[in-house]
């Protein structure tokens, strides 16, 4: 049975545009290619670290809300741990609350940028 998680990872800042979308599509494919379903991504472009990592003070961000099987979190996992140009990760399995607030911050952000759009 599928699960419901969220990946937050942190790419390395000295990365060109092409390079970072190259990683994201990486990890886009590898969750499609193991049977998941990518439900929402999100750039968050880059910026400041709370702390340095690796000595650096910046990072770009990118999160994926995803369903998986379970046993697929360690593989993509060890590919995050394997590609030079991730800096950090966290994936979380989401409850349903954590679905529900998700959609709901979704359907939000998609109403205002209609309204936007109709002025």
């Amino acid at each position: 049975m599928q699960k419901q998680y969220e990946t937050v990872f942190i790419a390395n800042p000295v990365l060109s545009g092409a390079q970072m979308k190259e990683a994201v599509g990486k990890f886009r494919e590898l969750i499609q290619s193991k049977g998941g379903e990518v439900i929402h991504e999100e750039d968050w472009g880059l910026r400041k670290l709370a702390y340095p990592i690796q000595k650096k003070s910046t990072g770009f961000y990118h999160l994926f809300e995803f369903k998986a099987d379970p046993e697929f979190i360690n593989k993509l996992e060890v590919e995050f741990r394997r590609d030079e140009r991730i800096m950090r990760f966290l994936t979380v399995s989401l409850d349903k609350y954590a679905i529900e607030y998700n959609e709901k911050k979704r359907a939000k952000k998609e109403q205002a940028k209609q309204k936007q759009e109709e002025e």
